[in-house]
């Protein structure tokens, strides 16, 4: 496993002994199989498949980062994003955009919520877990 991981940065490697929790959501199943499958080793992962789902989840679990989809049906990011950050209990855990968008308005309007980030689903493999180990601080 090692040799397969060596481009990752050391910290993304380091970072796998504490199993951080990641919420990923998104209505996209090759997506979520696909992100799942590169942050399984790292992290405990656990999806959601909508944005009222997301909000469900928040109910009865804390993880310690949201991977959240920008476009999804009924509620999409932002919305799922303004929900989130106007409950108290779960207000500042962090959220990185994961998203096929690069519209540089949709991206603006993103980024007035003040999420931690905003990677683009075409990212590859090493800079995706290299961006998202960035959250924790190594």
């Amino acid at each position: 496993m090692l040799g397969e991981n060596s481009e990752l940065s050391s910290s993304v490697l380091k970072g796998a002994e504490r199993m951080h929790s990641i919420l990923l959501v998104d209505d996209d199943p090759v997506c979520l199989r696909n992100m799942t499958n590169w942050l399984k080793n790292f992290y405990h992962v656990s999806v959601a498949k909508s944005g009222a789902a997301c909000i469900s989840y928040l109910g009865k679990n804390r993880p310690d980062l949201i991977l959240l989809d920008y476009e999804m049906p009924v509620c999409d990011g932002v919305q799922t994003l303004e929900m989130i950050r106007s409950e108290p209990e779960y207000a500042d855990i962090p959220v990185i955009f994961l998203t096929g968008v690069s519209d540089m308005d949709k991206v603006k309007e993103a980024l007035k919520l003040k999420p931690q980030g905003y990677i683009l689903k075409n990212t590859d493999r090493v800079d995706f877990l290299n961006k998202v180990n960035q959250i924790f601080g190594n």
